[in-house]
């Protein structure tokens, strides 16, 4: 039976390059059913899979796995309903913060996750380092740094994968949240239907206390169960004095920031070069000299070379 690899992240962090070097020509497009989103899925080409029959789901870039677009809502179905063997999440290296948001969504669904810290190439020169064991100490699952545009990195992702998938060690998604917030969650689970899996309790759990209502249409609780979720949604919406959805967003910004600071360091003089040229052009003594020399060498050259020719 084929592997089958789900391919997840942030617009613009290099999925489609890694898929396109995942894949190569193996791959062919399609629409999502139901929806105009397109849906790409590929074999894995060459010797990377070592033998092994391996499918890879190029899932549409997105920030979260919130219902708010047809891309989050395809996401999620796909990797709820389709139950992908692991998921590949791509992080962008250089701004791990924004992108760690979703990974801890996806850690949450219960599918394994194997994080590809993707343009790990541009940390040095960005004066960026990041403790990749401690981070996969702190969330709890394997990270490999790649560059999808180089090719580097990517044999180890797919042996990392492929090792995960066959696994047959369950592990739970870890607690990140706030302690009042982590025991509104385990009675939650407590009233949840017996076909979910002790894997996927914690993230309906947290989509009923955010009210999702998707989640709610496709799975209804007892009477009694949906008044238990209502009472704690309650309770905690006066504690925190916010609504639910945005107080689940701010605990796991909290979590993100708590081991970010524990595991990148970035150089406080690391400069571009377009950093280093805006604070030679916005100096307050240069700027000006440097405006007059630039307005004359424009008058200078229009005179000496266009308006020759007039």
């Amino acid at each position: 039976m084929a592997i089958k690899i789900a391919l997840a992240g942030n617009p613009n962090c290099g999925k489609t390059t890694m898929f396109n070097a995942l894949t190569g020509a193996n791959q062919y497009v399609g629409n999502w059913p139901g929806v105009t989103v397109e849906k790409k899925e590929g074999k894995l080409k060459g010797k990377k899979g070592k033998g092994e029959d391996i499918i890879v789901t190029d899932l549409p870039g997105i920030y979260s796995l919130s219902p708010y677009t047809l891309e989050e809502v395809v996401s999620r179905d796909y990797v709820l309903k389709e139950n992908p063997d692991v998921i590949i999440d791509l992080v962008d290296a250089t701004n791990i913060e924004r992108n760690l948001y979703l990974t801890t969504q996806l850690i949450e669904t219960g599918v394994p996750v194997v994080i590809a810290l993707n343009m790990a190439d541009l940390l040095e020169k960005r004066g960026i380092k990041i403790d990749t064991k401690r981070l996969s100490m702190l969330l709890d699952c394997p990270i490999i740094e790649t560059s999808a545009l180089k090719g580097e990195g990517l044999d180890k992702l797919i042996d990392e994968a492929v090792k995960v998938a066959k696994s047959s060690k369950v592990d739970l998604p870890k607690e990140i949240f706030s302690k009042d917030m982590e025991a509104a969650i385990d009675e939650v689970k407590g009233v949840l239907p017996t076909s979910v899996t002790d894997d996927k309790k914690r993230w309906y759990a947290v989509k009923f206390l955010e009210n999702d209502e998707k989640v709610k249409e496709a799975m209804k609780l007892s009477a009694s169960g949906q008044s238990l979720v209502d009472t704690k949604r309650q309770e905690l919406e006066k504690q925190h004095d916010d609504d639910m959805e945005s107080i689940v967003t701010d605990e796991r910004y909290k979590f993100i920031q708590k081991i970010v600071n524990t595991t990148v360091k970035k150089a406080k003089d690391k400069l571009t070069v377009s950093d280093k040229i805006d604070r030679i052009v916005t100096n307050r003594i240069l700027g000006i000299p440097i405006f007059i020399a630039i307005m004359w060498l424009v008058y200078y050259v229009s005179v000496t070379t266009v308006g020759t020719f007039a």
